[in-house]
C-alpha cells in the first residue's frame, strides 16, 4: 500500500461486514454452525463479558482490511455482548477471540484450512476446533509456546477455556460442562415445550389439590359449626332444665308454706 503524500490526510479505511461468501454450503453444515453458536450463547447467557458470534469477519490489524477471516463461530472473553458489523481487534481492547470453531463442508480445501489455521495461530487464538459433520471427525488445536499444538484425541477432550467436552459416536457430540448435550434448535424447542407441558400439568395438579384442600376446609368448617350448634343446644337444654328445677323448688317452697308436703303422694 503506497503511503499518502506528506500533509495529505490518510483515506478512511472501510472494513466490510461481509466477504460475500455463504455462511454454509449445505443444511448439515448450517445446522451444526447454528447448534454450536446457539448453545454457546446459552452457556454464557448470564456473562455480560463474553461475546459469542457466528460468520462474523475478524479484522486483526488496524488499517488493513484485507487481512481477515470469518470463522463459523467464535468466543471472545472480556468483551461485552452486543451487535457488531465486524470484530475489529483494536476496537475490542486488543482482545482477539480466544476460541474459534470451523464447521467443514465437502467444499473445504486443505490449503484453505491451513491458511485459516495459520491466521488464528498468528493473531492469538487460544483454541481452534474443526468439526467435520459429514465424516464425523474433529480436530482441535491449543496454543503452546511454539504455536498451535494438535489435540491428540478429541474424543473426550474438554476445552480449557469453555469447559465443554467433545465426543464421537454415531454423530459429532458436544457437551456442556455439566454433561448435558448440545441440542439443535428443534430439540431445544421440543424440550421447552415438554417443560411447559409438565409445568402446566403440575399447575393443574396444584390447582386440584388447592380445590380439594378448600373443600376439606369447608367440610371442616361445617363440622365445626355443627359441633358449636350442638354445644349451644346442650347449653340451652341445661339452662331450661335449671330453670325448671328452680321453678319446681319455688313451687315446693310455696306448698310447704301452705302446710302441704310436696313430696307426699
Amino acid at each position: 500500500m503506497t503511503p499518502p503524500a506528506a500533509g495529505t490526510p490518510a483515506p478512511a479505511v472501510r472494513y466490510p461486514s461481509s466477504d460475500g461468501k455463504p455462511i454454509a454450503e449445505n443444511t448439515r453444515q448450517f445446522e451444526w454452525i447454528v447448534t454450536v453458536k446457539g448453545n454457546l450463547d446459552l452457556l454464557y447467557a448470564d456473562r455480560p463479558d463474553v461475546f459469542v458470534a457466528g460468520d462474523n469477519l475478524i479484522y486483526p490489524v488496524r488499517g488493513d482490511n484485507k487481512t481477515r477471516q470469518a470463522p463459523d463461530v467464535y468466543v471472545a472473553f472480556g468483551r461485552p455482548k452486543g451487535h457488531r458489523g465486524s470484530y475489529q481487534v483494536w476496537a475490542e481492547g486488543g482482545i482477539f477471540p480466544q476460541v474459534v470453531f470451523e464447521v467443514l463442508s465437502p467444499g473445504n480445501r486443505a490449503k484453505e484450512l491451513a491458511r485459516k489455521l495459520a491466521f488464528y495461530q498468528r493473531y492469538g487464538a487460544e483454541e481452534y476446533y474443526v468439526l467435520d459433520p459429514d465424516r464425523i471427525r474433529m480436530k482441535g488445536y491449543r496454543a503452546g509456546p511454539a504455536g498451535f499444538d494438535p489435540v491428540p484425541d478429541m474424543n473426550g477432550w474438554a476445552s480449557p477455556r469453555l469447559g465443554i467436552r467433545f465426543g464421537l459416536g454415531a454423530d459429532l457430540e458436544v457437551y456442556y460442562p455439566d454433561g448435558r448435550p448440545f441440542l439443535t434448535f428443534v430439540q431445544l424447542g421440543e424440550r421447552h415445550q415438554e417443560a411447559v407441558r409438565q409445568a402446566e400439568a403440575a399447575q393443574r395438579a396444584a390447582d386440584a389439590a388447592r380445590r380439594a384442600a378448600d373443600a376439606a376446609r369447608r367440610t371442616a368448617d361445617i363440622a365445626q359449626q355443627a359441633v358449636v350448634t350442638a354445644q349451644q343446644a346442650v347449653a340451652t337444654a341445661r339452662q331450661r332444665a335449671d330453670a325448671e328445677r328452680d321453678r319446681a323448688d319455688k313451687l315446693a317452697a310455696k306448698l310447704r308454706a301452705l302446710g302441704l308436703d310436696p313430696d307426699a303422694g
